[in-house]
C-alpha cells in the first residue's frame, strides 16, 4: 500500500511539473533511485516487523515533504517565468502596434510632403517662366528706351541747330520785336504786330515779309518739321472796318497772311502748315499797361519735331 502511495506521488509530482528537459532527467533519475530504495525498504518492512519499521517510515516522510516542497518551488519559479513571458509578449505586441501605427503616420507624412514639394516646384517653374518673361519685357522695353532717348536727343540737338539757323536769318530783326527761343522740345519765333502789320491790318507789311521770308528759307531746310503759326491780339476790340468780326477773326487772318507767304516757297511741304487764331485769350503778359498790349499783339511761329518715331515706340512699349 506504502509502495504505490509513494510511487504515485513521484508520477503525480513528474506529471504535473513543466520543467526543462534537464530537470525532468534529474527528478526522473531521482525518482527512479527512489522508487529502488522504497522497494528496498519495502522488502525490510516485509522482512521486520520491529521499531525499524517506524523510523524508515519516518525517513520516507521527510522524502515526500521535501520532494513536495521542490515541486512547489518549481511550480512557482514556472508560474514566475509564465507572468514574465506574458508581460513580455505584451510589450512586444505594445511596441510593435505602436511602431506599425507609427510607420503609417509617417508614410501618410512623407506622402504629403512630397505632394506639397510637387506643387511647390511646380509654381517654382511657373514663377521662374513668368520672371523670365518679365525680364525678356524689360530688356525688350529698356532697349526702346535706350532707341526712344537717342531719337529724343537727336531731336533735340535738332531743334537746337534748328534755333540757331532761324537766330542767325533773322539776325537783322532781332531787337525789333522778334525772339527766338527753345523751350519743351520746341523752337517759338516770336513777332510783335509792329514788325508784321500796321494797326488794325492783317496785310503783312515788306519789312514783315522780308522777315517771313527769311524764316521761310530755313523752314524748306527742314522738311521734317511741324510749323503752327499763331495769332495773338491785345484785350482792345476791333474797332476798324472791313469784313473782321472781332480780335479773334483779326487773329486767324493774320496767322493765314504769314501762311500765304511761307507757301510762296515750293520747298516747304504744305502739310507742314497750320494756322490758328487765338485773339487774345493766350496773352504773354498784362495788358494793363501799353507795353504788355504791344507785346501780347503778335505772331508766334511754332516749330515742333515730328514725333512719329517716337510715337512708335511708346506704343510699343
Amino acid at each position: 500500500m506504502i509502495k504505490l502511495f509513494i510511487y504515485g506521488i513521484a508520477t503525480t509530482f513528474l506529471l504535473s511539473s513543466c520543467v526543462s528537459s534537464k530537470l525532468y532527467e534529474d527528478l526522473k533519475a531521482e525518482r527512479d533511485a527512489l522508487k529502488m530504495e522504497n522497494e528496498n525498504l519495502l522488502n525490510e518492512l516485509d522482512g521486520s516487523a520491529t521499531g525499524g519499521e517506524q523510523y524508515k517510515v519516518e525517513n520516507l516522510q521527510k522524502e515526500i515533504d521535501k520532494l513536495t516542497a521542490e515541486k512547489t518551488q518549481l511550480a512557482m519559479e514556472l508560474d514566475a517565468s509564465k507572468s514574465k513571458y506574458d508581460r513580455l509578449k505584451d510589450s512586444y505586441d505594445a511596441l510593435e502596434a505602436n511602431s506599425s501605427t507609427s510607420l503609417t503616420e509617417n508614410l501618410e507624412r512623407n506622402r504629403k510632403l512630397l505632394e506639397e514639394l510637387e506643387a511647390k516646384e511646380k509654381e517654382l517653374l511657373a514663377e521662374e517662366a513668368r520672371l523670365s518673361y518679365i525680364q525678356k519685357q524689360l530688356l525688350d522695353r529698356s532697349n526702346r528706351v535706350e532707341e526712344l532717348e537717342a531719337i529724343i536727343a537727336a531731336k533735340d540737338q535738332k531743334m537746337r541747330a534748328l534755333k540757331d539757323a532761324i537766330s542767325a536769318a533773322l539776325t537783322n530783326f532781332e531787337g525789333n520785336g522778334l525772339t527766338v527761343e527753345q523751350r519743351d522740345g520746341k523752337v517759338y519765333v516770336s513777332m510783335e504786330n509792329k514788325l508784321l502789320f500796321d494797326s488794325g491790318s492783317w496785310a503783312v507789311n515788306s519789312r514783315g515779309q522780308e522777315a517771313v521770308v527769311a524764316l521761310g528759307q530755313v523752314l524748306a531746310e527742314n522738311t521734317e518739321i511741324a510749323v503752327l503759326i499763331e495769332g495773338h491780339t491785345d484785350n482792345v476790340p476791333y474797332g476798324g472796318s472791313g469784313n473782321i468780326k472781332d480780335n479773334w477773326d483779326l487773329s486767324t487772318k493774320r496767322a493765314t497772311a504769314i501762311v500765304n507767304i511761307l507757301i510762296q516757297n515750293p520747298r516747304i511741304p504744305k502739310s507742314n502748315l497750320t494756322a490758328a487764331g487765338r485773339g487774345e485769350y493766350a496773352p504773354l503778359v498784362s495788358n494793363s499797361t501799353t507795353e504788355g498790349k504791344a507785346k501780347n499783339r503778335r505772331i508766334e511761329v511754332i516749330l515742333t519735331p515730328k514725333l512719329d518715331e517716337i510715337s512708335k515706340l511708346l506704343n510699343e512699349m
